[in-house]
C-alpha cells in the first residue's frame, strides 16, 4: 500500500488541512492500492502564498537562464533513473498497458530535452537597433517570468502533462503550483518527492492533488498570474472564461478527435499497423488518438477487414502482464461512458463490425470495454464527432481527395491527424490541408522540437520547443 499522507506544498511536505485521505483504486480490479491527502482551497492558499513569496524574492526569477536548466537537467536525469518505477506506479493507478508507461519514458526525456535545448538558444534579451540611423535611441527588448502559474493537467499520462507544463514555466523563472486529478496521486506524489531533491528554492514548486473544484478556486485565485491547462474542452471554455474575466494569462491543450487519411495509395498493411499505436495507444484514453479512419470507397472493405483483424487481436487485460495491449478504463463511469458511445454508435445505424458495449469476458471486476470497430460511419454521426476517450475505432468512406480533407476538417476539433500514402511528398501536399495543430505522416511519431496544440475547439497556445517556452514569459521593451 502506497501511501501519501501529506501535500508538497512549496517544497516541503506538510500537513494538509483534510488530514481524510482518499482511496486510489486500481482499474483493473478495483481494489484499494494507495492512498493519498487530497488539497483544498485552504492548501490552494498556501501554496500560491508560497509561490508568490518565492516569486517577489527573485532567488529563482533572477537566476541566469544557465543555472535555471542546470537544475532542471539535474531533474530530468533523476526521472531517467527512475523511470521503471514512474512506469509501474502510472500503470498501477491509471490502468494503462505496462508497455505504453514503458515506452513512453524515452519520450519524457526528448520531451524534456527539447525544451533545455531550445532554453539555451532561447533569446532572452537582445538589442534592436533603430529603422533610423540618426535616431539616439535603443531598445533592449527581454523575456521576463509571467508570475505565478497554475498548471493543471488531466489524468490519462501524467508525467507527459506535467513535463510540458512545469518544465517551460521554471526555465523562464516563474514559480509554479502543479494541481493533478486525484487518481494520479502516486505517481504526481513520486514526482513532488524527485523535484523536492533537485535543488529548487522554497516555494518555487507545488503538487497538488485535487478535484474539479478546488481546481477552480485555483485558476480563479487572484494571484495567479498564468493558467496553463489541459484537459477537456468542456473544462477549457469555463477555465478561458475564467481568466478573459480575470486579465489572466492562459494556454489550453484540449480535446481531439482526430482523423487518419488512407489515401488510394497507401501501404493498407502498414497504415493498420500504424492505427494500432496511433489511434489506440494508452487505451484508446489520449487527446491525439487519430480515430476517425477515412478510406477511400475504392479499398474501403479492404480496410475494414484489416482493421477487424488488428482489433480482434489485441490482448486486453491486466496491465501489468507482458503480453496485454489495452487495459482497463481509468474509472467505472469511463468505462460507462465509453459503452454508451457504443449504444449510440448502434443506434445511429453504423455498422459494428467487432466489439460491442459487452465487457470481456473475465475482466467483470475491472473497467474493461471490448475493443470495438464501426463502419459504414458517416461523418455527421456522435460517435465520429464527440470525442469517446477509448478504444473506438470508427471507419468513414470518402470519394475523392478533396472529399477527405473535407471530412478530416469537418469537426469542431483540430489537435492531430495523420496521412499514408506511398508518396511521401503527396502525403505532405494533403497533410497542409488539414486543418490541425498535428499532423503526421506515414506514422511518424510527434517531435518535440516543434510547436504543439490544437486549432479551433482543440485549443488555444502551444506547448514544445521554443514557442512552448515563450508561452510563460512576458516582453518587456526598454528604452535607452
Amino acid at each position: 500500500m502506497i501511501t501519501y499522507d501529506r501535500l508538497f506544498v512549496g517544497g516541503s511536505w506538510v500537513e494538509p488541512s483534510n488530514p481524510e485521505l482518499l482511496d486510489i483504486a486500481s482499474p483493473h480490479d478495483r481494489s484499494v492500492v494507495g492512498r493519498a491527502a487530497q488539497a483544498q482551497p485552504a492548501d490552494i492558499d498556501r501554496a500560491v502564498a508560497a509561490a508568490r513569496a518565492s516569486f517577489g524574492a527573485g532567488e529563482w526569477r533572477l537566476a541566469a537562464p544557465a543555472e535555471r536548466i542546470a537544475v532542471l537537467r539535474r531533474f530530468n536525469a533523476l526521472r531517467e533513473e527512475n523511470a521503471e518505477k514512474i512506469a509501474h506506479l502510472i500503470s498501477l493507478e491509471n490502468g494503462s498497458a505496462g508497455w505504453f508507461t514503458r515506452a513512453g519514458q524515452p519520450g519524457l526525456t526528448r520531451q524534456a530535452n527539447a525544451y533545455l535545448k531550445a532554453a539555451e538558444e532561447f533569446g532572452w534579451e537582445e538589442t534592436l537597433r533603430p529603422s533610423d540611423p540618426a535616431s539616439p535611441v535603443r531598445s533592449v527588448v527581454r523575456r521576463e517570468a509571467i508570475g505565478v502559474v497554475a498548471a493543471v493537467i488531466p489524468w490519462n499520462s501524467p508525467f507527459s502533462s506535467a513535463t510540458s507544463k512545469i518544465i517551460p514555466a521554471l526555465v523562464t523563472g516563474n514559480s509554479v503550483v502543479l494541481k493533478v486529478s486525484p487518481e494520479n496521486s502516486l505517481s504526481m506524489g513520486f514526482l513532488a518527492e524527485l523535484l523536492e531533491r533537485v535543488g529548487l528554492p522554497e516555494g518555487v514548486i507545488s503538487v497538488l492533488p485535487a478535484d474539479r473544484e478546488t481546481s477552480e478556486y485555483l485558476v480563479s485565485h487572484p494571484d495567479v498570474d498564468k493558467i496553463a491547462f489541459t484537459g477537456s474542452t468542456r473544462a477549457g471554455r469555463r477555465i478561458a472564461s475564467i481568466a478573459g474575466e480575470a486579465l489572466k494569462r492562459v494556454s489550453l491543450e484540449l480535446g481531439g478527435k482526430s482523423a487518419a487519411i488512407i489515401l488510394p495509395d497507401a501501404d493498407i498493411e502498414k497504415a493498420v499497423a500504424g492505427v494500432k499505436f496511433g489511434s489506440l495507444l494508452n487505451n484508446g484514453e489520449s487527446c491525439i488518438a487519430q480515430t476517425r479512419i477515412l478510406a477511400p470507397r475504392s479499398r474501403y472493405e479492404e480496410v475494414v477487414a484489416a482493421l477487424k483483424e488488428l482489433v480482434e487481436s489485441l490482448k486486453v487485460g491486466d496491465p501489468g502482464d507482458a503480453d496485454t495491449f489495452i487495459g482497463p478504463m481509468i474509472r467505472p463511469d469511463q468505462q460507462e461512458r465509453v459503452r454508451d458511445y457504443i449504444r449510440i454508435g448502434i443506434d445511429e445505424g453504423a455498422r459494428l463490425v467487432t466489439g460491442g458495449p459487452q465487457i470481456p469476458e473475465g475482466l467483470e471486476k475491472g473497467n474493461y470495454v471490448t475493443p470495438t470497430l464501426f463502419a459504414d460511419v458517416d461523418n455527421s454521426m456522435r460517435i465520429a464527432q464527440e470525442e469517446i476517450f477509448g478504444p473506438v475505432l470508427v471507419v468513414i468512406a470518402y470519394d475523392n481527395e478533396d472529399d477527405a480533407v473535407r471530412i478530416a476538417n469537418d469537426s469542431e476539433y483540430g489537435l492531430s491527424g495523420g496521412v499514408w500514402s506511398t508518396h511521401e511528398e503527396h502525403a505532405l501536399a494533403v497533410a497542409r490541408r488539414v486543418r490541425t495543430g498535428t499532423v503526421t505522416v506515414n506514422g511518424a511519431s510527434i517531435a518535440f522540437d516543434g510547436p504543439f496544440g490544437g486549432f479551433k475547439a482543440s485549443g488555444i497556445g502551444r506547448e514544445y520547443g521554443s514557442v512552448g517556452i515563450g508561452t510563460y514569459t512576458e516582453y518587456k521593451t526598454i528604452t535607452v
